[in-house]
Formats: C-alpha cells, structure tokens, sequence
C-alpha cells in the first residue's frame, strides 16, 4: 500500500464524519432563517445556488445529461424536495434536536418501503428495530394528550427521504452520480420555486440569512456530495452509514450547545431508542 492511499484511508472517514457535522449543524442554523424569511423562499434560494455550484465545480456535467437521466434523476428528486420541504416546515414547528432524531427514521423507513414495493424480505431483528423506534417516536412527538404538529411533518419528510432512498437503489446503477445529483437539486429548486408562486418569491432580507443560504448550499450540499463521494470510494458501505448516521448525534448536541434547547427525559429517552434502531439497521443492512 502508498504511503498516498494509506494517507487517504485515513482521512477519508475524518472528511466524512465533517459531512455528518455540517448537516447536524444545519437544523441549529436553518430554525432561526427559517423564522426571518420564509421556508419555500429560503428552500429555492437554497437549492438554485447548490445546483450553480456544482455545475461551477463541474462543468463538464452538462455534457452528460440525457432524457433518460433527467426523468429518473427528476423523479427521484420530486421525493428528495418533498422531504426538504416536509422537514423545513417541521423544523419552523419543532426543536431542532428532535427535528434530527425524528428525521433519522428514514433508516427505518427505507426497509419497510423496501418490503411493500420491492418485496424484499424483512427479518425480525428489522421488526424489532421499527417497533423500537415507533415507541422513541412516540416520546419525541407525544406532548400530554397531543401529537406535536412539527414532529408529524419531520415524520412525512423522513418518509420522502426513504423514499428517495429507494428511488435511487432502482434508477442510479449505470447512470451518472454527479450529475442524478444535479437535476435531483434543480428538482428540488423548481418544486420550492412553484410553492413559492401563491406568495411571491423575495430573496433573503439580510446577511445572517444569506450566510445561512450559503453555508447549507455550498457546505451541506455541493462540497459535502463531492467529499461523500470521494470518502466512499475509500471505505466500506458499513463505515460510510455509521458515520452518516451520526448526523442526528450532531443535531442533538448542537442544539443544546448552540442552539440553547434543553431535552427533557423522555424526548432523550425516545432519541435513544430512534438512535438505537438506527445503528442497528444500518450495522445488520451492511
């Protein structure tokens, strides 16, 4: 082995793990943009400058598109907007630590789904892992004698984002990573630009938004694909979901650190119960 590959199976798990921090930090910064501008805006502002990016990064993508990718890539992006949209909503609604926890069902969703469409087999160790979490999603979202409104919409975008998942397990084999990435995006952009129609579309109203616009475009989407892409070409599917997976880890820590939330009992207790089935999941999945 070089001392070059040696050096990158070293890094490669680092860069990765740097992923998951972005994206857990991202629920802690998105609350407070989403409460100055408003969430379809903030979505389209969003997604048009991650696809300027990447197509700034790579160029050559454009060359690369064809009917065939568009439509598959554009279907599967309609699952990926929904769940941003979904989740966004949420988040306006809810903590940002519960936000992640709740939105990290989509490792559970994504069998389950697998089950009812692709007739895949599900063990019980699988059935465990979804009880588990329903009783921690129960605790996260059950407040008295009500079920938190923000929870249940995190809930729906978790099941757009499996959904995705499985969208891309049947359409990305044979097609190009980069640029599926690409139209999925701008599926997303015009999606959030359509809902954004009824109210008018207005830019971010100042610099803390626009900094947050920045940071999810730039850092959380265009530079964290091509830093997952590179990292996964350097370690094993299983390392690659653990640490992916450690994205609710971040949010929850972030936002008791940055954020000023405070978790009571039972919302940590059912966040470990969700964390828990998660890992579980994705150790037996890989």
């Amino acid at each position: 082995m070089s001392s070059s590959h040696a050096l990158k199976l070293r890094i490669a798990p680092w860069a990765l793990l740097s992923v998951s921090a972005a994206w857990g930090m991202a629920f802690v910064v998105m609350k407070d943009a989403i409460e100055r501008q408003t969430v379809n805006n903030f979505l389209f502002t969003r997604f048009t400058l991650a696809v300027i990016v990447m197509i700034a990064l790579n160029p050559g993508v454009l060359k690369k598109f064809n009917r065939d990718l568009i439509l598959r890539a554009g279907s599967a992006g309609i699952f990926l907007g929904l769940g941003y949209i979904f989740q966004t909503f949420g988040l306006a609604r809810t903590g940002a630590a519960i936000a992640g926890f709740v939105t990290g069902l989509y490792v559970v969703f994504t069998p389950l789904l697998a089950y009812f469409f692709l007739k895949e087999r599900l063990t019980k160790l699988i059935w465990g892992c979804v009880a588990l979490a329903t009783v921690g999603l129960g605790l996260l979202s059950i407040h008295g004698f009500s079920v938190g409104l923000g929870e249940m919409l995190v809930l729906a975008s978790a099941f757009f984002f499996a959904a995705h998942i499985i969208a891309l397990g049947k359409w990305s084999s044979g097609r190009d990573a980069y640029a599926m990435t690409v139209v999925q995006l701008a599926t997303c952009a015009a999606l959030s630009g359509i809902a954004s129609l009824p109210g008018g579309y207005s830019p971010p109203p100042d610099s803390g938004v626009w900094a947050v616009v920045v940071f999810t475009a730039v850092v959380c989407t265009a530079i964290a694909f091509v830093v997952q892409t590179w990292s996964q070409a350097h370690m094993t599917t299983s390392k690659v979901a653990v640490i992916l997976t450690m994205e609710v880890v971040f949010a929850a820590i972030f936002a008791v650190i940055f954020g000023g939330e405070h978790l009571t009992l039972q919302a940590t207790l059912g966040g470990l119960m969700v964390l828990t089935a998660m890992f579980v999941i994705v150790l037996k999945e890989n």
